[in-house]
This record gives structure tokens, sequence and C-alpha cells, in this order.
């Protein structure tokens, strides 16, 4: 049969069917014609032509359209048209089930349901359904290989798995294809091979603007900035990504001026205009910097593009100016703001709060419509943080009294609160509401309880719970909370041994709190050459420069060991000023050697660091008593009583003393 124009009906049909003007009145009148002329039930090019049609335009009629096909009429790519059809209206279950369905699988098919798995967030079955495809012995191809390779960098799991991909690659030839070699630098990035990465991105010949990319991606995500700034500098053709990812990586890395320079290049030179989420990412950094110029620049920019209209800019914006210490200008940013949103809200009470206004942000809080995880927590936060705890538990029992379920970061200020002021119940119940509620045990949940524990009074529970997280633990966290308080309480040994376990039996990095348990061990236990050994091995084994608590633990340290004059001399060439810690410890250590010229100076510099400082006056009389310089201590205790010195009352949680 044949048309007017003299071409055969079935090449019509066909090409009909495929035009992208087909609309699908016209297809259903060419399936119309289709099936009164036989050619649906007899020509297998109209039949599958006709399904990848409604496919495109219509799925629900081209699932009719396949059921109502025969089986035995139905070939691999009848079937191929379908599985496109419901990978692309999200129906995975289905398209699973026909490929197993399938009496023929070929390298389409397989790829079409590991491409949509992979793509909806599903990479574990991607997987699975890849490997299926290799024990059935259906050839990969170029296409293939990508997906798997980009189900496995979502899936962030062990390196091996992308090896395994990548010598698939490799005996099928397949890696070759830029494609392939770009997303196998993407996989092993992912996976935190970056060697392995570099490795493949420098044995192509052939590199594109997405494998650039790519390639300074893996440097971003792995902290290496100078390394990316190195790849994004030689970039052939950056193009949008390119410039994003670096401003990025830079905001990542905390190099506020680079991530200034670099917007600014694009803007400026690239003519590329910088969207909403990027702004907020520079004017977030501009926070934690306290930025005020550059911050209020790119205020500037977000007003003229209008992205203020933006709730989340809005919040950042209030979040910025309290950061800065403009709380008028947070004020005037929330008063403008969308009053429906509670991120606004949450912005300005934690502005409030990080001036000490506990009081205005409690208010704001009674004032809020609605209240979120983050508006409970951060109240909690600021009355742990100004030092009323007991306030702080109350409003976390107020919380879970509402029916607010309580984050990470709750139940960590939580503790804190429990830790400052609590009983060793309350640390247990939370404890056993973190149980039951199935939450996931963080480090910092896990040094939090440790703390607590401990804080109570309760080591050994303390290290129950160590011992129970430590081979879990990715972070130095847990470790530092059981070093530390094993220190305080006197546990030397116990506090050393778990150190040594952590240089020799784990990848994590010991970092400056780590050293100050170790230190404060050192110092309880009158350790002068391990704590000199640990002291000089956090320069120059992990590149952790002392700061002035280490130096003060040091100061301790030699004083408590009757090395005075070893103590001034640290004192004297440490890089910071000495504070009242440090002074103090020399004034005592003097008086029990009975050294005045040194307890003399060590007073002195104690008054200027702070005049009202009664505590080294009082010592000071002492040494002079001790040493019978009578006259002197007349002296002293005279300007005591001019000074009228206030005597602090101590306290407990029972009675005031």
């Amino acid at each position: 049969m044949t048309t007017r124009a003299g071409a055969p009906l079935a090449v019509f049909l066909v090409s009909s069917l495929k035009s992208a003007a087909a609309r699908l009145s016209h297809g259903e009148q060419l399936h119309a014609l289709a099936a009164k002329s036989g050619l649906l039930t007899s020509n297998l090019f109209v039949r599958n032509s006709l399904l990848a049609f409604y496919s495109r335009v219509a799925p629900s009629l081209a699932y009719h359209l396949f059921d109502e096909i025969p089986p035995l009429l139905r070939d691999a790519t009848a079937h191929n048209i379908l599985l496109s059809a419901l990978a692309r209206a999200g129906r995975l279950e289905r398209a699973q089930c026909l490929l197993a369905e399938m009496p023929q699988r070929d390298a389409v098919s397989f790829t079409t349901v590991i491409s949509a798995l992979s793509r909806s967030g599903h990479p574990e079955r991607a997987l699975a359904v890849f490997r299926d495809m290799l024990t059935e012995a259906v050839q990969p191809n170029e296409v293939t290989l990508a997906e798997v390779l980009t189900a496995m960098a979502c899936d962030h799991g062990a390196p091996a798995p992308v090896g395994a991909a990548h010598g698939v690659a490799v005996r099928r030839g397949l890696d070759g294809f830029v494609i392939v070699a770009t997303n196998l630098v993407h996989a092993y990035g992912a996976v935190s091979q970056v060697p392995s990465a570099r490795s493949i991105f420098e044995l192509m010949p052939d590199r594109n603007t997405v494998t650039w990319n790519t390639m300074l991606n893996c440097y971003v995500k792995a902290g290496m900035i100078n390394m990316a700034a190195e790849v994004f500098g030689v970039i052939p053709e950056r193009d949008e990504v390119s410039w994003l990812t670096m401003i990025d990586g830079y905001m990542c890395a905390d190099f506020l001026l680079q991530a200034l320079r670099t917007y600014v290049a694009m803007v400026g030179t690239v003519g590329i205009r910088a969207n909403e989420v990027i702004l907020v990412g520079l004017v977030k950094a501009c926070s934690r910097h306290s930025a005020v110029s550059e911050g209020q620049q790119l205020h500037t920019v977000i007003l003229k593009n209008g992205f203020d209209a933006h709730a989340f800019v809005q919040a950042t914006l209030i979040h910025y100016y309290g950061s800065c210490d403009f709380i008028d200008h947070s004020q005037m940013q929330f008063k403008l703001s969308d009053k429906s949103h509670v991120a606004s809200w949450n912005a300005l009470m934690a502005s409030l709060l990080r001036r000490n206004l506990v009081h205005e942000a409690r208010q704001l809080f009674d004032d809020m419509p609605e209240r979120d995880t983050i508006s409970w927590s951060t109240l909690i936060s600021g009355y742990v943080q100004s030092g009323n705890s007991n306030m702080a538990l109350q409003i976390f029992c107020s919380m879970l009294d509402a029916g607010v379920e309580p984050n990470e970061i709750t139940l960590a200020s939580a503790l804190s609160a429990v830790a400052n002021s609590g009983t060793l119940g309350q640390a247990r119940w939370i404890h056993d509401y973190i149980i039951s509620r199935s939450i996931q045990l963080t480090d910092k949940l896990s040094a939090g309880l440790i703390n607590v524990y401990a804080k109570c009074g309760s080591i050994a529970e303390a290290v129950q719970l160590f011992n129970h997280v430590k081979d879990k633990s990715i972070s130095v966290s847990p470790w530092n909370s059981i070093i530390c308080n094993l220190a305080i309480h006197g546990y030397v040994n116990m506090s050393l041994e778990l150190f040594s376990q952590l240089q020799s039996t784990t990848n994590i990095k010991p970092n400056s709190i780590t050293y100050l348990g170790v230190l404060n061990a050192c110092c309880h236990a009158g350790m002068v050459a391990e704590g000199k050994r640990q002291f000089e091995s956090m320069r120059q084994q992990y590149g952790i420069q002392p700061e002035i608590k280490h130096y003060g633990c040091m100061v301790d340290l030699l004083c408590r060991a009757g090395y005075l004059e070893e103590a001034e001399l640290l004192i004297k060439t440490m890089p910071m000023k000495a504070d009242v810690v440090a002074w103090g410890c020399i004034l005592a250590a003097a008086r029990t050697q009975g050294n005045v010229a040194l307890g003399e100076k060590a007073a002195e510099e104690l008054s200027k660091l702070d005049p009202s400082h009664g505590a080294s006056k009082i010592a000071l009389s002492n040494l002079y008593a001790d040493a019978g310089h009578w006259s002197n201590v007349s002296v002293v205790r005279k300007e005591l009583q001019n000074e009228n010195l206030e005597r602090l009352t101590g306290s407990s949680g029972i009675l005031q003393l």
C-alpha cells in the first residue's frame, strides 16, 4: 500500500510518528491508519514507532499499547522503549520488574534502568542491576560505565568498587571515551582517592570543560585549595561551573579575600552574573570574618538583582549584621523581612544572643508565630552560653512537652547544661532518650555524653561509653572528651594510654584540644620530661602551634616541679603575652620556694593584667610573711584594705557559703 505521493505507507507512518511536530491527535489518526491497514500487527517498525511516539507524548497510552501487543511480537526494542518511558515517569519499581520479565535483555535495557536508578538517588540498586548485567555476560557500553560510575560517586562508598569498574572499563576498551574517563575522575574523587583521579586526568588525551571542572571539584572537595587554584588557572575554557566551583572552594577553605577576588573577576571580566546561592555563601563568609565593607557591598548587589525577596537571603542578611555587631541593622533587616518565615526570627534571635541580650531574645522567642527545632535550640544554647544552665534545661523540657523533636545541636546544648549544673540522673535520662528515639550517636553527641558523665562524677560510665563508640568515631571529639576528663580527674596513666592508642591505632589526628588534655595529665602527675616531649611533638609531628593555654600548662608543670627559672624563661620566650594563669603559677611556686624577687615580679605582672586581682596580693603578702619581711606584709595588707577589694562568695547548687 502506498500514499498519494507514492511513498510506501509504512515509511510514511514511521517518518510521521518520528516528527517532532506530531501531536497526540495526529498520532491517534496515524494509529488508526496503521490498525486499519494491518501494519500495526504486521510491521515491526510501525508498531515500535507508534510505541515510541506515545512514550514521548502520552506515556499511559504507551503502557496500554504495549499490553495490547501479543508477547511474541514484543522485541527487545519494544521493551526498551517502554523501559525508557517508565524511567522518565519515575516508575522505577515497574521498570525493574519489566527488566526482570524481559526474555531478551541487551546493554540498552540494563543501561536505561541503571541510569534511572542512579539519577533518582538509588545508587545501591543501580549497582545491583549492573552486577546482574555482568553476571548475564551482557557487554556494557560507554554510557553504561558512565552511569555506573555516577552511581558510585553518589554512593560515597569504598574505593574498591570504583577500582573494579575501572578494571571493567579498561578490559572493554571503554576508558578511552571522554565521558567514561571524566566519570572515573569524579568517582575516584568521591571516594577520596584524589591521586587516582589525577592520574586518570593526566592520561586523558582529550579533555573537555566538564573534565576540567570535575578535576577542579575533586581538589575542592578534598580541601586541597592550592591544587584547585592551580587547575583553575589552566582551564582552557572556563564556564560558569568553573568559576562557581572555585569560589565555593575558597569559601569552604575560609579564604574570604580570594573568594571575593574570584567573584569580582567572574562578574567584571567574564560577565557571568552571580546567583543568589553564591551571594549568600559570600555574605556568610563575610559574617565569619566580620568583613563589614565587603558584606555591605554584596548586600547592594543583592538589592540590585532583587534577590532580597528570597526568605533565605533575608535571614542571611539579618545574621550577617548580627555577626558584625550591627544589632540595629540586624533588627532593621528583620523589620523589612517576610515575618511568615521562621528563618528570619531565628537569625535575629541568634544575633541578640551573640550580644548576650538574653532577655530580648527570650521576648522575641515568645512572640514568634511558630517555632521550629532551630528556634528552640538557639535559645537553649543562648542560656547555656550565658551561664544559665538551669533555664536552658527548663526550655529543653518545654520543647519536648511541645512535641518538638530535638536535633543533634539541641541535645549537645542540653548535655552542656547538665554538665554545668545538672545531675547524673539527668545525664542518664538524655542518654536513654537518644537510645529510645534511635537518634544516631554522632561524634559530637558521643563527646557530649562522655563529658557529662565525667562532669557528673561517673568516670566509669564515661569510659564505658567511649569504649562503645571509639571504633566508630571518625573525628577526634570523643577521644578529646575522654582524654581531657581522665586527666582532670587524676586518671593520668589511662589518659596518656588512650592518647597513645589514638596515635597508633587510628587515622585520626590529634588537635590542640587533645594536647591540652595530654599536658594537663602530665601536669597532674608531675611528668616534666613527658610533658616537654609532648609539647614539642605537637609542633614537630602535627604542626599544631601552641596557644596560651598550652603554655599555661607547661608553666604550671615546671612550677610544680620546682623549675622556676625554666618557667620564667618560657614566659619570656613564648610568642604571646603571658596571662593571669601563667603569672599566678609563678607567684604560687615562688612562695613555695621562698623566691621573693620572682614573687614580686609575678605580682607586679598580675597587677598590670588585672588590677582587681586580690588573690595575687594576698599571695604576695603570704610570701613576705613566710620570708619574715613584716614591713612589706604591712604595706600589702594596707593596700588591700584601701582598695576595698571584694571577696567573692563561694556557692554551690545546695547552699551559699
